[in-house]
């Protein structure tokens, strides 16, 4: 049985304090002004076979004209399926998308023919924590690492090919599965299509194509207001869906967007489950994205405590002067 990916893990909401939020400060992301919107928004786009991602996130940016952007997590160019961009401002977030999950849909091929039992034993045996070295061709250097694999889930196969799936920690080489379930089945075997079907909290049912960014582009060019733009691009706080979360009060915003540590009279509310180390997401009552921070104690100290640091800045997400100083 493999570890429970984090897209299957439930928490609930505690609340430590309640306290109303003013409506004249910041707004719901989305109530953004559209050109705040765009720089503070993410794109999940259905990448196709043939582009790099590098080439994708730079057609991205100059359909945009904007100055930077990024994606969360490369796709060789053979590979399709979920690419998020972040945009301008969002690719503060991206670092979060790099730690989420990856779930992916592979064809496998076998050098000779196997028995479907001996495939679905081998694959089996990859379930859980693996050593893997990054193949020649790759993003990263080629150093031996541990990576866990959430599970495997077998969907048919006969004679050489075989498919499934994949839910793994991010940085998993799936080709390299391949390669490794062959030198188990002592046949040898290589990866022959691979689909990525999530990307953190982003799946398949959230894709976009470069189409329609450029059609949502024209509409806006044509006197649109924009409305068809806001469906393409989603706000950056989706990207943040799979952490846990710290909402505060309007009060610490301010701090925080200055570099602050959290400390425990400024939290409202916070998710269950959080443990020392972990990243979190600061919010603010509206649900905007104040910080990416690491947390110092878990979720029950926080709500037993008044006094000490709840987390410590990682990046700032917000512009300062969107909520007063108040300190």
């Amino acid at each position: 049985m493999g570890v429970v990916p984090t897209w299957k893990l439930e928490r609930s909401v505690v609340v430590r304090a309640e306290e109303a939020t003013d409506p004249s400060l910041g707004t719901n992301p989305m109530g953004r002004p559209l050109e705040e919107y765009v720089k503070y928004g993410i794109i999940v786009i259905d990448k196709q076979s043939g582009p790099t991602s590098h080439e994708i996130v730079a057609w991205v940016k100059r359909l945009l004209e904007l100055d930077r952007a990024g994606h969360g997590g490369t796709l060789d160019p053979k590979v399709t399926g979920v690419l998020p961009i972040g945009l301008q401002e969002s690719t503060k977030v991206v670092q979060a998308l790099l730690e989420s999950g990856k779930e992916y849909v592979c064809m496998m091929r076998t050098h000779t023919d196997v028995n479907e039992s001996r495939v679905m034993g081998a694959l089996g045996q990859f379930v859980g924590e693996v050593f893997q070295r990054p193949p020649v061709r790759s993003s990263v250097r080629r150093r031996l690492r541990t990576r866990m694999i959430y599970g495997i889930d077998y969907h048919e196969g006969s004679g050489r090919n075989w498919l499934f799936r994949v839910a793994c920690q991010s940085g998993t080489y799936i080709r390299k599965l391949c390669y490794d379930v062959g030198e188990i089945l002592g046949c040898g075997a290589h990866m022959q299509e691979l689909r990525r079907t999530r990307s953190g909290p982003f799946t398949e049912e959230d894709l976009m194509s470069m189409y329609d960014l450029s059609e949502a582009l024209d509409l806006l060019r044509e006197g649109d207001d924009g409305a068809m733009l806001r469906q393409v691009i989603r706000p950056l706080e989706d990207a943040l869906g799979l952490l846990p979360k710290i909402w505060v009060r309007d009060s610490a915003v301010e701090a925080l967007c200055n570099g602050a540590a959290l400390a425990m009279p400024g939290v409202l509310r916070l998710s269950s489950g959080i443990e020392p180390g972990s990243m979190v997401a600061v919010m603010t009552q509206k649900d905007e994205a104040v910080a990416l921070m690491v947390a110092e104690v878990t979720t029950e100290n926080i709500t037993g405590s008044e006094k000490g640091i709840t987390a410590r800045p990682l990046r700032v997400i917000m512009r300062r002067g969107v909520y007063p100083r108040m300190w």
